[in-house]
């Protein structure tokens, strides 16, 4: 009799400890902070190699949390250029890391984008929406302390990568010689980060590691490689493009900088950046494989290092070659009241960086899912743009790379040697990351 009872009284503690257990996350938090911080970029008009730099320190401060309460994950200790040691509190305890990994988010997010304050109200309503599904107090004020912890040891590293340096450089004059960049209409805006280069890259050797092969040299003469590929830009606009093409072309315009003519006044359309809507590419692909919190965390973390050294490699090219834009030229030597179906980005032309950003996402995430994973691109669908299907994220990548020619932005060669520049970052991050750490 004494036996059963104390069986009843086990089973009856197991049944409230089950009625009791700690809240779960999933992997779609993780997303929700991607997204959120997407929509300060949209609001502050962060440029792409910003946005590529806030994701990837975004996403580390919630990797190492995760890194440290998963042994299948490693520390980017010894894997990154000078990564710090990162250890939790002895002392930490009652904390739920992935309510923690999720704050680390939010809180390195808050203190990086100019508009933090947004980061930092919807960190509340998160927290909020925490309570609301049983995390204590206790743990969301212990998970908390342990976010900042680990976003204050991050934000030193951001600090140390130089880049609040470049404030204090000389003010970058285009070069105004034949076949050098200038800025374009209609607002005629200053370069883009010409000094993105000299940040600390987060896996690379160097900015100038993956140097691409030089762009075909400027001429003007009709018979010249250069020229040729003016008549090819001028005859592929207007009514030159299918409908297709057109469609195509906006769909992955991806211009945070454009801006509209209405009489005398510019009107801003803000819009998502090429980093940012590859990093919404990775969380569809997160959501629809199933990922766990763990990988989830992974993948967007890996990504995103992807992303910001991708963008170093190709800004260094972009301010060494500073090639003359397809607008600009077809104006001069051809027609001068040609223009582009999209608007030109303020900074030079060769190399494509959605064709470098696009092909290094693919290849990273090609590695994560397989050569074959179909998915319904509707990233944009909140900004009026409709879905696209593709077979797999290459095909994205090419689509991508090949807008830029139909919207009249880039040369063919900018396009071609940006996909091979992208692949082999791409390659470099993965391998890097993958090693073992010595």
């Amino acid at each position: 009799m004494k036996k059963i009872l104390y069986v009843l009284l086990v089973l009856c503690g197991l049944s409230v400890g089950c009625q009791h257990k700690q809240p779960d996350l999933s992997a779609n938090d993780v997303g929700k902070v991607i997204s959120q911080m997407s929509g300060v970029m949209i609001h502050d008009v962060t440029n792409p190699p910003l946005a590529a730099r806030f994701f990837a320190y975004t996403c580390l401060a919630g990797y190492e949390v995760t890194a440290e309460n998963n042994k299948h994950l490693k520390s980017m200790r010894g894997i990154l250029n000078a990564y710090p040691v990162i250890n939790k509190p002895s002392s930490l305890t009652g904390y739920d890391y992935r309510l923690s990994t999720i704050l680390a988010m939010y809180e390195t997010a808050a203190k990086l984008q100019p508009s933090g304050t947004l980061m930092a109200k919807n960190e509340h309503r998160f927290i909020d929406s925490c309570r609301n599904i049983g995390f204590t107090d206790e743990a969301i004020d212990s998970s908390k302390h342990y976010a900042q912890v680990i976003s204050k040891k991050i934000m030193a590293y951001v600090k140390a990568d130089k880049y609040n340096r470049i404030s204090n450089y000389r003010r970058y004059t285009p070069k105004q010689t034949p076949g050098s960049w200038d800025p374009t209409p209609p607002s005629y805006m200053v370069p883009v980060e010409p000094y993105f280069n000299t940040i600390r890259p987060l896996t690379l050797d160097s900015a100038s590691q993956f140097v691409p092969d030089s762009p075909i040299p400027f001429s003007t003469d009709k018979n010249s490689a250069f020229y040729k590929y003016l008549l090819l830009s001028y005859a592929k606009s207007g009514d030159g493009l299918t409908q297709e093409e057109k469609d195509i072309a906006n769909f992955w315009d991806c211009n945070p900088f454009a801006v509209q003519n209405d009489g005398h006044m510019l009107i801003g359309l803000k819009k998502i950046s090429p980093g940012a809507h590859w990093m919404g590419i990775t969380n569809i692909a997160c959501r629809q494989a199933k990922t766990t919190f763990e990988k989830t965390m992974e993948v967007n973390t890996t990504v995103s290092i992807g992303l910001m050294d991708c963008f170093i490699c190709c800004w260094d090219d972009k301010y060494r070659t500073n090639r003359i834009r397809p607008e600009t030229a077809i104006r001069k030597y051809i027609d001068p009241s040609w223009k582009p179906l999209l608007q030109t980005p303020p900074f030079p032309e060769y190399i494509s960086g959605h064709s470098v950003v696009s092909m290094t996402s693919a290849t990273i995430l090609t590695h994560y899912f397989g050569d074959s994973f179909t998915y319904t691109d509707n990233v944009e669908s909140d900004f009026g743009i409709p879905p696209r299907h593709f077979n797999s994220f290459n095909q994205a990548a090419k689509e991508a790379a090949i807008s830029r020619f139909w919207g009249g932005i880039h040369f063919m060669d900018a396009i071609d040697n940006g996909m091979k520049q992208g692949a082999r970052v791409g390659a470099w991050v993965l391998n890097k990351i993958k090693e073992p750490v010595k």
